[in-house]
Protein backbone atom coordinates (compact mmCIF):
# COMPACT_ATOMS: atom_id res chain seq x y z
CA UNK A 1 0.00 0.00 0.00
CA UNK A 2 1.44 3.55 -1.13
CA UNK A 3 1.28 6.23 2.19
CA UNK A 4 0.54 9.76 1.30
CA UNK A 5 2.31 11.90 3.61
CA UNK A 6 2.13 15.56 3.69
CA UNK A 7 5.18 17.82 3.15
CA UNK A 8 5.64 21.17 4.03
CA UNK A 9 2.22 21.09 5.01
CA UNK A 10 1.34 20.98 1.49
CA UNK A 11 -1.25 18.37 0.03
CA UNK A 12 -0.78 15.83 -2.39
CA UNK A 13 -0.56 16.98 -5.94
CA UNK A 14 -3.75 16.62 -7.43
CA UNK A 15 -4.66 16.82 -11.59
CA UNK A 16 -6.30 19.97 -12.46
CA UNK A 17 -9.89 19.73 -13.56
CA UNK A 18 -10.26 18.51 -17.48
CA UNK A 19 -6.65 17.27 -17.57
CA UNK A 20 -6.44 13.60 -18.98
CA UNK A 21 -7.09 10.47 -16.33
CA UNK A 22 -3.66 8.26 -15.78
CA UNK A 23 -3.47 5.12 -17.84
CA UNK A 24 -3.15 2.98 -14.99
CA UNK A 25 -5.87 4.50 -12.88
CA UNK A 26 -8.64 4.39 -15.98
CA UNK A 27 -7.67 0.65 -16.81
CA UNK A 28 -8.05 -0.11 -12.87
CA UNK A 29 -11.58 1.77 -13.01
CA UNK A 30 -12.70 -0.20 -15.88
CA UNK A 31 -11.90 -3.70 -14.41
CA UNK A 32 -13.92 -2.20 -11.17
CA UNK A 33 -16.49 -1.45 -13.27
CA UNK A 34 -16.76 -4.26 -15.01
CA UNK A 35 -16.61 -6.75 -11.66
CA UNK A 36 -19.64 -4.69 -10.46
CA UNK A 37 -21.64 -5.09 -13.54
CA UNK A 38 -20.87 -8.90 -13.34
CA UNK A 39 -21.56 -9.54 -9.67
CA UNK A 40 -25.08 -7.01 -10.12
CA UNK A 41 -26.07 -9.53 -13.37
CA UNK A 42 -25.36 -12.27 -11.00
CA UNK A 43 -27.54 -11.17 -8.48
CA UNK A 44 -30.36 -9.98 -10.73
CA UNK A 45 -29.92 -13.90 -12.17
CA UNK A 46 -30.27 -14.93 -8.75
CA UNK A 47 -33.46 -13.10 -8.03
CA UNK A 48 -34.98 -13.99 -11.36
CA UNK A 49 -35.02 -17.85 -10.32
CA UNK A 50 -36.44 -17.70 -7.13
CA UNK A 51 -39.90 -18.87 -6.85
CA UNK A 52 -42.67 -16.40 -5.32
CA UNK A 53 -43.42 -17.58 -2.03
CA UNK A 54 -47.12 -19.23 -1.93
CA UNK A 55 -48.15 -20.07 1.61
CA UNK A 56 -50.26 -22.06 2.98
CA UNK A 57 -51.05 -22.66 6.84
CA UNK A 58 -53.20 -25.78 8.05
CA UNK A 59 -53.54 -26.35 11.42
CA UNK A 60 -55.26 -26.70 14.99
CA UNK A 61 -55.61 -24.21 17.87
CA UNK A 62 -52.53 -24.26 18.60
CA UNK A 63 -51.99 -22.53 14.78
CA UNK A 64 -55.33 -20.30 14.67
CA UNK A 65 -54.26 -19.26 18.23
CA UNK A 66 -57.66 -18.50 19.66
CA UNK A 67 -58.53 -15.92 22.13
CA UNK A 68 -54.96 -14.07 21.15
CA UNK A 69 -56.31 -11.44 19.61
CA UNK A 70 -59.25 -9.93 16.99
CA UNK A 71 -60.80 -13.01 14.72
CA UNK A 72 -59.24 -13.11 11.56
CA UNK A 73 -61.68 -11.68 8.99
CA UNK A 74 -63.62 -13.39 7.04
CA UNK A 75 -62.83 -16.71 9.21
CA UNK A 76 -65.47 -19.46 10.12
CA UNK A 77 -66.65 -18.68 13.91
CA UNK A 78 -66.08 -21.66 15.40
CA UNK A 79 -62.44 -21.65 14.16
CA UNK A 80 -61.50 -18.94 16.41
CA UNK A 81 -58.83 -17.85 14.38
CA UNK A 82 -56.94 -14.91 15.44
CA UNK A 83 -55.79 -12.36 12.63
CA UNK A 84 -52.00 -12.66 14.86
CA UNK A 85 -51.56 -16.21 14.96
CA UNK A 86 -48.24 -17.34 14.11
CA UNK A 87 -49.21 -17.91 10.26
CA UNK A 88 -50.39 -14.24 9.96
CA UNK A 89 -46.90 -13.53 11.62
CA UNK A 90 -44.70 -15.16 9.27
CA UNK A 91 -47.10 -14.05 6.17
CA UNK A 92 -45.95 -10.56 7.58
CA UNK A 93 -42.47 -10.94 7.55
CA UNK A 94 -42.07 -13.05 4.49
CA UNK A 95 -44.61 -10.54 2.36
CA UNK A 96 -45.46 -14.33 0.06
CA UNK A 97 -47.12 -13.61 -3.16
CA UNK A 98 -50.24 -15.79 -1.85
CA UNK A 99 -50.99 -16.80 1.64
CA UNK A 100 -53.76 -18.97 2.93
CA UNK A 101 -54.63 -19.65 6.62
CA UNK A 102 -57.00 -22.43 6.76
CA UNK A 103 -56.52 -23.30 10.33
CA UNK A 104 -59.32 -23.84 12.90
CA UNK A 105 -59.71 -24.96 16.47
CA UNK A 106 -60.33 -28.68 17.33
CA UNK A 107 -59.25 -29.16 13.74
CA UNK A 108 -57.73 -33.00 13.84
CA UNK A 109 -56.02 -34.63 10.85
CA UNK A 110 -59.21 -36.16 9.16
CA UNK A 111 -60.50 -32.31 8.40
CA UNK A 112 -57.32 -31.92 6.07
CA UNK A 113 -59.73 -33.61 3.66
CA UNK A 114 -62.99 -33.16 5.00
CA UNK A 115 -64.92 -29.94 6.76
CA UNK A 116 -65.14 -28.96 9.76
CA UNK A 117 -68.63 -28.48 11.09
CA UNK A 118 -69.44 -26.86 14.01
CA UNK A 119 -72.92 -26.39 15.50
CA UNK A 120 -72.40 -22.37 15.03
CA UNK A 121 -71.51 -20.80 12.02
CA UNK A 122 -70.33 -22.05 8.89
CA UNK A 123 -68.18 -25.12 8.10
CA UNK A 124 -64.32 -24.50 8.20
CA UNK A 125 -63.48 -26.28 4.62
CA UNK A 126 -61.33 -29.55 3.97
CA UNK A 127 -57.99 -27.42 5.01
CA UNK A 128 -56.20 -29.33 2.15
CA UNK A 129 -58.17 -27.49 -0.38
CA UNK A 130 -56.13 -24.73 0.26
CA UNK A 131 -53.05 -26.59 -1.57
CA UNK A 132 -51.85 -26.25 -4.98
CA UNK A 133 -49.08 -27.32 -7.23
CA UNK A 134 -47.77 -24.18 -6.81
CA UNK A 135 -47.47 -23.95 -3.28
CA UNK A 136 -43.87 -23.51 -2.01
CA UNK A 137 -44.83 -23.24 1.44
CA UNK A 138 -46.92 -25.05 4.29
CA UNK A 139 -46.42 -24.77 7.77
CA UNK A 140 -48.86 -26.69 10.53
CA UNK A 141 -49.57 -27.89 13.91
CA UNK A 142 -51.63 -31.15 14.20
CA UNK A 143 -52.05 -34.07 16.63
CA UNK A 144 -52.86 -32.90 19.96
CA UNK A 145 -56.73 -33.47 18.69
CA UNK A 146 -56.48 -37.04 17.74
CA UNK A 147 -54.71 -37.83 21.02
CA UNK A 148 -57.60 -36.36 23.02
CA UNK A 149 -54.60 -34.36 24.65
CA UNK A 150 -58.16 -32.23 25.70
CA UNK A 151 -59.01 -34.80 28.18
CA UNK A 152 -56.50 -33.37 30.42
CA UNK A 153 -58.64 -30.66 31.46
CA UNK A 154 -60.09 -32.81 33.62
CA UNK A 155 -56.94 -33.13 35.80
CA UNK A 156 -57.81 -29.12 36.60
CA UNK A 157 -60.79 -30.52 38.28
CA UNK A 158 -59.43 -33.76 39.96
CA UNK A 159 -56.43 -31.85 41.21
CA UNK A 160 -58.04 -30.32 44.39
CA UNK A 161 -58.98 -33.47 45.49
CA UNK A 162 -55.56 -34.59 45.82
CA UNK A 163 -53.11 -32.01 45.28
CA UNK A 164 -49.80 -33.94 46.57
CA UNK A 165 -51.00 -37.17 44.96
CA UNK A 166 -51.78 -37.92 40.74
CA UNK A 167 -55.71 -38.13 40.58
CA UNK A 168 -55.65 -37.36 37.12
CA UNK A 169 -53.84 -40.23 36.35
CA UNK A 170 -54.86 -42.85 38.47
CA UNK A 171 -58.60 -41.88 36.84
CA UNK A 172 -57.42 -42.00 33.38
CA UNK A 173 -55.73 -45.20 34.24
CA UNK A 174 -57.98 -47.09 36.56
CA UNK A 175 -58.54 -49.88 34.33
CA UNK A 176 -54.43 -50.65 33.93
CA UNK A 177 -54.53 -49.41 30.53
CA UNK A 178 -53.25 -45.49 29.47
CA UNK A 179 -55.69 -44.12 26.74
CA UNK A 180 -53.30 -41.32 25.94
CA UNK A 181 -50.37 -44.06 24.80
CA UNK A 182 -53.19 -45.68 22.30
CA UNK A 183 -54.59 -42.81 21.08
CA UNK A 184 -50.56 -41.82 20.49
CA UNK A 185 -50.17 -45.20 18.60
CA UNK A 186 -53.50 -45.00 16.74
CA UNK A 187 -52.69 -41.26 15.12
CA UNK A 188 -49.26 -41.87 14.05
CA UNK A 189 -50.00 -43.11 10.40
CA UNK A 190 -52.64 -40.47 10.29
CA UNK A 191 -50.13 -37.78 10.85
CA UNK A 192 -48.25 -39.44 8.39
CA UNK A 193 -50.89 -40.11 6.00
CA UNK A 194 -51.65 -36.05 6.29
CA UNK A 195 -47.70 -35.42 5.81
CA UNK A 196 -47.70 -37.43 2.64
CA UNK A 197 -50.95 -35.34 1.82
CA UNK A 198 -49.27 -32.50 1.27
CA UNK A 199 -46.36 -33.64 -0.55
CA UNK A 200 -49.06 -35.20 -3.22
CA UNK A 201 -51.09 -31.96 -3.23
CA UNK A 202 -47.79 -29.50 -3.15
CA UNK A 203 -44.93 -31.06 -4.24
CA UNK A 204 -43.02 -27.87 -4.39
CA UNK A 205 -43.49 -27.16 -1.09
CA UNK A 206 -41.29 -27.21 1.87
CA UNK A 207 -43.17 -28.50 4.99
CA UNK A 208 -42.79 -27.26 8.51
CA UNK A 209 -44.05 -29.12 10.91
CA UNK A 210 -44.68 -27.46 14.52
CA UNK A 211 -43.80 -29.13 18.08
CA UNK A 212 -46.24 -28.26 20.76
CA UNK A 213 -44.46 -25.55 22.85
CA UNK A 214 -44.31 -27.08 26.81
CA UNK A 215 -47.02 -26.75 28.68
CA UNK A 216 -45.65 -27.88 32.06
CA UNK A 217 -42.34 -27.23 33.39
CA UNK A 218 -39.20 -29.74 32.08
CA UNK A 219 -39.18 -30.70 35.38
CA UNK A 220 -40.43 -30.54 38.46
CA UNK A 221 -43.91 -31.00 40.04
CA UNK A 222 -45.46 -27.49 38.72
CA UNK A 223 -47.20 -24.90 40.77
CA UNK A 224 -50.38 -25.61 41.92
CA UNK A 225 -52.72 -23.86 42.84
CA UNK A 226 -51.54 -20.91 40.20
CA UNK A 227 -51.80 -24.20 37.75
CA UNK A 228 -54.24 -26.60 39.23
CA UNK A 229 -51.90 -29.74 38.47
CA UNK A 230 -51.48 -32.06 40.80
CA UNK A 231 -48.01 -32.49 42.05
CA UNK A 232 -47.79 -36.46 40.66
CA UNK A 233 -49.77 -35.60 37.38
CA UNK A 234 -47.44 -33.26 36.04
CA UNK A 235 -44.76 -35.58 35.75
CA UNK A 236 -47.27 -37.84 33.83
CA UNK A 237 -48.93 -35.24 31.84
CA UNK A 238 -45.62 -34.08 30.89
CA UNK A 239 -44.52 -37.51 29.41
CA UNK A 240 -48.07 -37.51 27.58
CA UNK A 241 -46.70 -33.99 25.77
CA UNK A 242 -43.27 -35.99 25.13
CA UNK A 243 -44.79 -38.52 24.08
CA UNK A 244 -46.87 -36.98 21.43
CA UNK A 245 -43.91 -34.61 19.92
CA UNK A 246 -41.71 -37.73 19.78
CA UNK A 247 -44.19 -39.20 17.70
CA UNK A 248 -45.05 -35.79 15.23
CA UNK A 249 -41.06 -36.11 14.92
CA UNK A 250 -40.40 -39.10 14.14
CA UNK A 251 -43.72 -39.07 11.35
CA UNK A 252 -41.40 -35.90 10.39
CA UNK A 253 -38.68 -37.55 9.41
CA UNK A 254 -40.55 -40.88 7.53
CA UNK A 255 -42.08 -37.70 5.35
CA UNK A 256 -39.58 -35.56 5.26
CA UNK A 257 -40.76 -32.75 6.44
CA UNK A 258 -38.85 -30.63 8.58
CA UNK A 259 -39.70 -30.12 12.43
CA UNK A 260 -39.70 -26.75 14.29
CA UNK A 261 -38.68 -27.59 17.63
CA UNK A 262 -40.70 -25.08 20.04
CA UNK A 263 -39.95 -26.88 23.22
CA UNK A 264 -37.10 -24.69 24.72
CA UNK A 265 -37.45 -24.73 28.43
CA UNK A 266 -39.10 -21.54 30.69
CA UNK A 267 -41.99 -20.89 28.59
CA UNK A 268 -44.44 -22.75 30.07
CA UNK A 269 -47.67 -22.24 32.24
CA UNK A 270 -45.62 -21.69 35.51
CA UNK A 271 -43.33 -19.41 34.51
CA UNK A 272 -44.22 -16.42 36.98
CA UNK A 273 -42.42 -13.93 34.47
CA UNK A 274 -45.12 -12.85 31.96
CA UNK A 275 -43.00 -11.84 29.26
CA UNK A 276 -41.59 -15.00 29.08
CA UNK A 277 -44.94 -17.31 29.61
CA UNK A 278 -45.81 -18.64 26.10
CA UNK A 279 -48.70 -20.79 27.88
CA UNK A 280 -51.30 -19.85 29.54
CA UNK A 281 -52.69 -22.52 32.24
CA UNK A 282 -55.45 -20.46 33.71
CA UNK A 283 -54.95 -17.29 31.28
CA UNK A 284 -53.92 -14.30 32.95
CA UNK A 285 -52.94 -12.62 29.32
CA UNK A 286 -55.38 -13.33 26.39
CA UNK A 287 -55.55 -16.60 25.28
CA UNK A 288 -57.44 -19.86 25.42
CA UNK A 289 -56.35 -22.18 28.49
CA UNK A 290 -53.34 -24.40 27.81
CA UNK A 291 -52.97 -22.28 24.41
CA UNK A 292 -50.20 -20.02 23.64
CA UNK A 293 -50.61 -16.69 24.18
CA UNK A 294 -49.63 -13.69 22.02
CA UNK A 295 -45.63 -14.72 23.01
CA UNK A 296 -46.06 -17.95 21.93
CA UNK A 297 -46.89 -17.06 18.59
CA UNK A 298 -44.72 -14.77 18.18
CA UNK A 299 -41.74 -17.27 19.29
CA UNK A 300 -43.56 -20.05 17.16
CA UNK A 301 -43.45 -17.67 14.06
CA UNK A 302 -39.58 -16.26 15.09
CA UNK A 303 -38.38 -20.02 14.78
CA UNK A 304 -40.09 -21.21 11.97
CA UNK A 305 -38.33 -18.33 9.93
CA UNK A 306 -35.53 -19.34 11.07
CA UNK A 307 -36.01 -22.82 10.11
CA UNK A 308 -36.87 -21.37 7.08
CA UNK A 309 -34.23 -18.98 6.05
CA UNK A 310 -31.77 -21.76 7.45
CA UNK A 311 -32.89 -23.88 4.67
CA UNK A 312 -32.91 -21.31 2.02
CA UNK A 313 -29.58 -20.41 2.98
CA UNK A 314 -27.96 -23.81 2.57
CA UNK A 315 -30.21 -24.32 -0.73
CA UNK A 316 -28.29 -21.33 -2.24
Amino acid sequence: MTRITLRDNRLPHRPALGAPMPRRTLSLLTSLVAAVSAASGGATAARADEQPVRYVALGDSYTAAPLTSFLQPGSPLGCIRGDLDYPTLIAKSLKPASFKDVSCSGAKTGHMTSAQTFSVGDPNPPQFDALTEDTTLVTLTIGGNDIGFSKAVKCFTLSYSAPDGSPCKNSLTADGMDPFQQSIAKAAPDVGRTLAGIHERSPKAKVYLLLYPLILPAEGSGCFPWVPIAKGDVPYLRGVQSQLNAMLTDEAAKNGVTVVDTTEPGHDTCQPDASKRWIEGVPTQWAAPAHPNQNGERAMAALTLAAYRTAASTAR
